[in-house]
């Protein structure tokens, strides 16, 4: 081989390296955000306006005031809520109590059974505590009013449903009990994996209540900004790369119903703001996780701050995305339509 043929044939690999560097990285980020169905995209409809007045009176009445272990009357009486919410509508309420800071702490959960008493689990979860000196109207009142919306409508399921389906309020996820092990869905995924309950499932209902139409909006860790939206009108599902096919399966799921925008995908773990709720928990008890996100310090302007209180909540599309979600789960279990 002459010189000039081995200079053009070096060029050639050289150039050859060079796409797959680009390729490589492209195909890579494709297949973690890559999720099925059409996102939303028409005029936002009404939505019930009973369920939009339930889940204003929840998070106000639960979340108007800060309620952690370092004020535990407050976490007191926000456990009381939720357990007497939950009993009106036909529950029967299960406390796993344990203690954190010199202060008993409980989770809180009801139980949906199936159709077949050997089917798997789903578990549906939102921490009930919040920040610091914060309210937590938002975070995570929001979400702790979505699942108590959740436990009144679909507990026509009872003896009816494809799966198992556990309801569960978490106490202390936020610091300084987050990843710890007195972080309450820590506590509650170790009890479920000693007892080898077969969990198919976990949703993280996390921070869901804020939306903005303005352009510039919604923030993302890097590099994600330069894939998804930068109005932050929709509502997020997100997941570790161990969780992908929960992921997809959930977004494809819930496009079939929703009349709200969503965004969903799954990326490592390390990247910031991926394991921030009780999904984690999950995960280190080999359980798959999504969180169901409005993206929390992304988005909110008052995440962790004492302004954060229920004026914030734009409730009427916390209604669209509950709709959305109880469609969902309804369906769970049971073949997707092709």
């Amino acid at each position: 081989m002459s010189y000039s043929e081995r200079r053009k044939s070096l060029r050639w690999i050289v150039i050859a390296l060079l796409l797959l560097l680009v390729a490589v990285p492209i195909v890579g980020v494709n297949w973690m955000l890559a999720v099925p169905g059409e996102s939303y995209s028409g005029p936002l409809p009404e939505p019930d306006a009973a369920l939009a007045g339930q889940l204003r009176a929840d998070v106000t009445a639960i979340a108007s005031e800060p309620h952690n272990v370092a004020h535990p009357h407050a976490l007191e009486r926000a456990a009381q809520l939720i357990e007497t919410k939950l009993v009106a509508a036909g529950h029967a309420v299960r406390r796993q109590t344990f203690e954190a800071g010199g202060v008993t702490v409980r989770n809180i959960e009801a139980v949906i059974e199936p159709a077949d008493p050997h089917a798997h689990t789903l578990v549906i979860g939102a921490h009930y505590d919040s920040a610091g000196n914060a309210p937590g109207a938002n975070d995570n009142g929001s979400g702790t009013a979505v699942l108590l919306a959740l436990a009144r409508n679909l507990s026509d399921l009872r003896g009816k449903a494809a799966m198992r389906i556990r309801l569960v309020f978490f106490v202390n996820e936020e610091p300084p009990w987050f990843k710890t092990t007195e972080m309450g869905s820590l506590v509650y995924a170790k009890a479920l994996a000693a007892g080898d309950e077969p969990v198919a499932a976990m949703f993280s209902l996390e921070t869901m209540g804020y939306y903005s139409d303005a352009p510039g909006s919604q923030k993302y860790p890097a590099p994600l900004s330069y894939f998804y939206p930068d109005t932050g009108d929709f509502i997020a599902f997100v997941g570790t790369w161990g969780s992908r096919p929960l992921v997809r399966e959930a977004v494809g799921r819930f496009r079939e119903h929703a009349t709200i925008p969503s965004v969903g995908g799954s990326t490592p773990g390390f990247l910031q703001g991926i394991d921030w709720s009780d999904h984690w928990a999950f995960e280190q008890a080999g359980y798959p996780g999504v969180m169901i996100t409005d993206t929390a310090p992304f988005r909110y302007p008052w995440y962790h701050d004492a302004r954060d209180l229920p004026d914030k909540v734009d409730y009427r599309r916390l209604a669209l995305v509950t709709a959305g979600l109880e469609a969902m789960v309804r369906g769970w279990g049971q073949p997707v339509d092709k």
